[in-house]
């Protein structure tokens, strides 16, 4: 590692700590005694979306996140939930495996997530990514997402109380 005050190669790591998604080191430059801090993050491959039309673009992160704001727009739903939200998705698609990945994948990984997280969110997440051709389309899709959370419903009281 280069010192970034004297442009010396000799430096010695001080201490070494995971700091989110990166390696934080503090670092001290053996000639001019000055410390510094460096931070390694894996480069991470993109991952490209083939989209209905056949084309492709990377993933962009931003973009989703503007789709699930506008879906989740005056629902009580703070901001850093739908970050996360993305973030969990973004490693989802990843440990996929794949270097493409279909747009119509990532719109079902971000539906059970939202399907969780909010009702209408959910629907107008799924209004918008499922292209519906009109009202009974949508109603249908209604109503097998009342189903599904009647079936969670009762799931959940099935299972023993913790204590």
């Amino acid at each position: 590692m280069t010192c970034p005050f004297c442009a010396k190669k000799q430096t010695r790591v001080i201490d070494t700590r995971e700091v989110g998604d990166a390696i934080r080191r503090r670092r001290e430059c053996k000639s001019c005694h000055q410390r510094f801090t460096t931070y390694e993050r894996v480069a991470k491959t993109s991952l490209l979306v083939v989209k209905r039309d056949g084309r492709r673009e990377p993933l962009d992160s931003e973009k989703l996140l503007g789709g699930l704001l506008r879906a989740c727009a005056k629902r009580p739903i703070a901001t850093d939930t739908l970050e996360q939200l993305v973030k969990d998705v973004e490693r989802e698609l990843y440990e996929l495996g794949q270097a493409e990945v279909d747009s119509e994948v990532i719109g079902r990984h971000v539906m059970e997530r939202l399907r969780e997280l909010d009702d209408v969110a959910y629907v107008r997440f799924a209004s918008v990514y499922r292209r519906f051709q009109d009202v009974d389309s949508l109603a249908e899709e209604i109503e097998e997402f009342k189903e599904w959370k009647k079936r969670e419903a009762e799931l959940e009281a099935q299972l023993p109380l913790e204590l």
